[in-house]
């Protein structure tokens, strides 16, 4: 018997249509899916120029919305309101510094016309990309957020060229800052070798961005509960007998500084001035530039002000050096204060250059020795950025009040060498403009 298939008749052509329409589904997705991450892509580089752009304009004083709109328009949103607006806000009006006056954000929505998807029904596709910075202006500020001594040399080795060496069988007791080691090396950016110790008041901190190489971990010691510095005249950290004290590894892996380091050098200079003997009494000396080895044999004291020094400066053992409101600039030479030397000297207490004590610029790459007797006394910041600094033991119950910055820090000799630091008596440099990206 024959059988009637009239009413399957046209399946195929709806089968077909339809076919055809899931290929243009298909087509669409990968064809406009593709073009409108693209264009996300783009948009997103192009906030973070903009923003970038905004706040190096901000830093610099100069228009920021008008910068990141120019650097917007250099990838294809130019802001005309109907294919892409461009949105600059200070401080963020969104996210986790909304409010936040240092930071700059900027909001680009993209109108993305699709090729295949208004087949579907869909003629645009819109993207909104966001990017954040921090314009952080230059501020006066403790340097180095004030730890106490500082090894500032990037790259170091295992052998001649130690970013931080402590050896010999001397102590270095922190009070009030910590120690910081920039060099990468991942082994020997600090090495520690025999009894050569390092204590560390609660919470100082002792972070290295490279690794460590300790001989006798024993000998790096935190003290349990924060002990009291003394700020003015002798004497020792409050009951620091009765403290305990527990060894413990230091902090590794921090973010590294660029070098030259992130604050302006002080501007320092004696001009024409040249420093000279007091006529009536050759062991005071006068401020001003000196082109021989300093001090001249007779001098015991220094009236306050610069002393620019183009020689050697030597406090010989058995000598006597005071100065109050002193700058020493050893601009080319080294500088060594032996030990048995009776030094007591202390930075300017006012001024521009208040908390400065001695400074080697950059391009000075000798060698600092700082010691002493147990009578010495040095107040202010001792900056060697370029130097090789040798900290050796004096015995001072006073100590350096200091912030002691090098390129390399060396730890010798066998005496205690302590390290009290306080803001107020060191100097504050003029850090340098930042711009961050926001998390």
């Amino acid at each position: 018997m024959k059988k009637n298939f009239r009413s399957e008749r046209g399946q195929a052509m709806v089968l077909i249509v339809f076919s055809i329409l899931g290929l243009i589904g298909i087509t669409a997705l990968a064809v406009d899916g593709g073009s409108t991450y693209a264009d996300r892509r783009q948009a997103q580089n192009a906030a973070d120029s903009a923003v970038l752009a905004a706040s190096l304009a901000r830093i610099r004083g100069g228009n920021y919305q008008a910068a990141a709109w120019s650097r917007a328009q250099q990838y294809g949103y130019d802001n005309d309101g109907a294919k892409s607006a461009v949105q600059i806000f200070s401080p963020p009006v969104s996210g986790p510094y909304a409010g936040n006056t240092e930071y700059l954000q900027v909001i680009i929505t993209s109108h993305h016309e699709t090729y295949f998807g208004s087949v579907i029904g869909v003629d645009e596709i819109t993207n909104t990309v966001e990017a954040v910075a921090r314009a952080k202006p230059a501020e006066w500020k403790q340097i180095m957020n004030g730890y106490a001594v500082i090894s500032l040399a990037p790259t170091s080795d295992c052998n001649r060229f130690v970013s931080f060496w402590a050896h010999g069988e001397s102590t270095l007791e922190l009070y009030g800052g910590g120690v910081f080691i920039n060099s990468k090396h991942p082994t020997c950016a600090f090495i520690q070798q025999g009894s050569a110790g390092l204590v560390f008041g609660d919470p100082e901190p002792f972070n290295i961005v490279g690794g460590a190489s300790i001989q006798k971990l024993q000998f790096i010691k935190r003290l349990v509960g924060r002990p009291v510095p003394a700020t003015g005249g002798a004497g020792r950290v409050e009951d620091q007998s009765r403290q305990p004290a527990l060894a413990f590894l230091p902090s590794t892996g921090a973010s590294p500084v660029g070098y030259p380091p992130p604050f302006v050098m002080p501007k320092v200079g004696c001009g024409s001035r040249v420093a000279h003997l007091d006529p009536e009494d050759d062991t005071i000396m006068n401020p001003g530039n000196w082109d021989e080895d300093f001090p001249p044999p007779s001098v015991k004291i220094l009236k306050s002000g610069i002393y620019c020094i183009s020689g050697n400066l030597r406090v010989s053992r058995g000598t006597e050096l005071e100065g109050h409101g002193v700058v020493l600039v050893v601009e080319k030479g080294s500088a060594h204060f032996s030990g048995g030397a009776n030094i007591k000297l202390e930075a300017p207490g006012t001024g521009p250059l208040q908390g400065l004590l001695l400074y080697m610029p950059m391009d000075n790459h000798n060698v600092l020795v700082l010691n002493g007797s147990s009578n010495s006394v040095f107040r202010g910041t001792i900056l060697a950025p370029g130097a090789r600094v040798r900290i050796i033991g004096n015995e001072s119950a006073y100590g350096y009040h200091s912030q002691i910055i090098g390129y390399y820090i060396e730890l010798d000799g066998n005496s205690n060498i302590i390290v009290r630091y306080v803001d107020e008596q060191n100097y504050d440099a003029l850090v340098s403009p930042e711009i961050q990206f926001g998390q």
